[in-house]
């Protein structure tokens, strides 16, 4: 599993679209709107590095609106819901 965080800068008139967009695409798990120097914050999880590859290059840049993207490739993956689900099922 390949894990990427995307950070997006959008024309602030569509920032909204944009993300209700971007949450119905296969790939992206969440879409966070956040304050700072971004607009948008895409979590994306995906089987391969061509599938991120073919996400982020095809799709997302397919989005005239989106004007600036940054993406950050998770090596690892640390979460507090992992651990409470192996203890669950008795691990």
């Amino acid at each position: 599993m390949v894990n990427a965080l995307i950070l997006m800068n959008v024309k602030r008139d569509r920032i909204k679209d944009v993300a209700e967009s971007l949450a119905g695409i296969d790939g992206i798990s969440e879409v966070y709107s956040v304050a700072g120097r971004y607009d948008l914050i895409a979590v994306i999880r995906v089987r391969t590095n061509e599938e991120l590859a073919e996400l982020v290059t095809d799709t997302i840049r397919s989005f005239e609106s989106i004007t600036y993207t940054e993406t950050l490739i998770a090596f690892r993956t640390y979460s507090r819901h992992d651990l409470e689900q192996m203890f669950s099922i008795g691990l």
